[in-house]
């Protein structure tokens, strides 16, 4: 077992490096400012105009579901997993970090698993589940936290595992929380449905 935990580990290191090196200034211009989560505001903006177009004032309720989605995916990430768990940062790593380029600032020393994978993979699956029945192109949606993810991985701050646990423990929190928020909502007296035709 610990054979296949290193075969594993090296593996995970060698992508990273090979990913991580496909570089350019441009490219380092570009994934820097993926991975800004501020530049990602027009997006932002854009849900909750959808949110507002199909549900009135009672898109209040899914506002505040994404606040507690993104909150619980931050702090079991960042506050429970990575200390828990205690892998370091690609860039903090003593075995390769000679190797990793800082295009950015490296951040905390621990990176399993990536909290901005998991916060952008737990808000988009929160909105496919959402708009599924509504809005046909709401799949265009997965592009951001590919995107955010692969930056992630380029800039060096992230192995490939890190996204891959950060991921699916955002697509999990994601479906439980819409789930509950369904639930609720059909005791809520205000009529309130996750998906409202109009």
């Amino acid at each position: 077992m610990e054979q296949v935990f290193e075969f594993v580990d090296h593996t995970d290191k060698d992508l990273l490096l090979f990913l991580h090196n496909q570089s350019s200034p441009f490219m380092d211009t570009v994934m820097a400012g993926i991975t800004e989560k501020y530049n990602w505001l027009p997006l932002y903006l854009l849900l909750l105009v959808a949110l507002f177009r199909q549900f009135g004032w009672q898109a209040i309720y899914s506002i505040v579901a994404v606040v507690i989605l993104v909150t619980l995916s931050d702090q079991i990430t960042s506050s429970l997993i990575k200390p828990l768990i205690g892998r370091f940062r690609p860039c903090h790593d003593p075995e390769i970090g000679h190797l990793v380029r800082i295009v950015t600032k490296c951040g905390g020393l621990y990176g399993f698993v990536s909290s901005h994978a998991s916060n952008s993979f737990a808000v988009t699956t929160f909105f496919l589940l959402l708009f599924k029945d509504t809005h046909r192109y709401v799949w265009v949606l997965i592009i951001w936290p590919l995107v955010v993810s692969y930056s992630r991985i380029y800039l060096g701050v992230h192995y490939p595992l890190d996204i891959l646990g950060g991921a699916l423990i955002g697509i999990l929190l994601g479906c439980i929380v819409y789930t509950v928020t369904s639930k609720l909502s059909a005791k809520v007296p205000f009529g309130f449905t996750p998906v409202r035709h109009r």
